[in-house]
């Protein structure tokens, strides 16, 4: 009986293995080619982001004059989970102090790279199952983007009333990433390629 208890421990020990997946600081330098979900590989798990543009994001272009970018500063990899943590601090402040209807929120990068991961076991007897670095090309863990210096990694466009809102809002999204960021605000009107004082004057031709 004694021996039937231990057997049967020692299963549910290999039964119910813990992976600890490393945290995003381990995947945070650009190190080799870029690895995309594709039909080599398979079994991505979906990315925590799925809404890139909120608010009013239908609105004209004449509503919203001012625009404000967060800049990335440093090259790296960005993960789903802080895009989508930074989108729904900057989304929750404007909704709150301007308005869910008084701004246009739009992430700028797409987590394309797929980032891998050699699962160990942790538990009683792993040992004798894993095969440690032997074959150590990782299973599809997440997915990140890949961000290089001065790429803009979120816009903001709302009215110039709103425009130390847009800016706090996009100072509180910064401590969702690693890594250093700018916040610039655009001399462009709102989404446009065009410069505000230009687009003023054309409008009144």
């Amino acid at each position: 009986m004694r021996a039937l208890k231990w057997i049967l421990a020692r299963f549910l020990d290999l039964w119910f293995f813990a992976v600890i997946p490393g945290p995003a600081r381990c995947y945070r330098q650009i190190k080799n080619k870029p690895y995309p979900k594709s039909r080599y590989c398979r079994g991505v798990p979906d990315p925590k982001i799925r809404i890139y543009d909120v608010g009013a994001k239908k609105k004209g272009v004449d509503e919203f004059s001012f625009c404000v970018h967060l800049v990335s500063w440093e090259k790296e990899n960005v993960s789903s989970e802080a895009l989508e943590a930074a989108r729904i601090a900057c989304n929750k402040y404007m909704a709150k102090y301007a308005g869910k209807d008084a701004f246009h929120l739009r992430v700028r990068v797409h987590p394309y790279h797929v980032l891998r991961i050699n699962k160990m076991l942790s538990c009683a007897g792993a040992d004798r199952l894993q095969t440690g670095m032997r074959g150590a090309f990782g299973k599809p863990q997440g997915t990140c983007a890949r961000v290089a210096i001065g790429q803009v990694l979120l816009s903001v466009r709302c009215k110039d009333h709103n425009s130390a809102h847009a800016q706090e809002a996009l100072r509180r999204a910064k401590f969702k990433f690693p890594g250093r960021q700018k916040i610039i605000v655009s001399r462009k009107w709102g989404f446009t390629k065009f410069n505000r004082d230009d687009y003023l004057r054309w409008k009144q031709e």
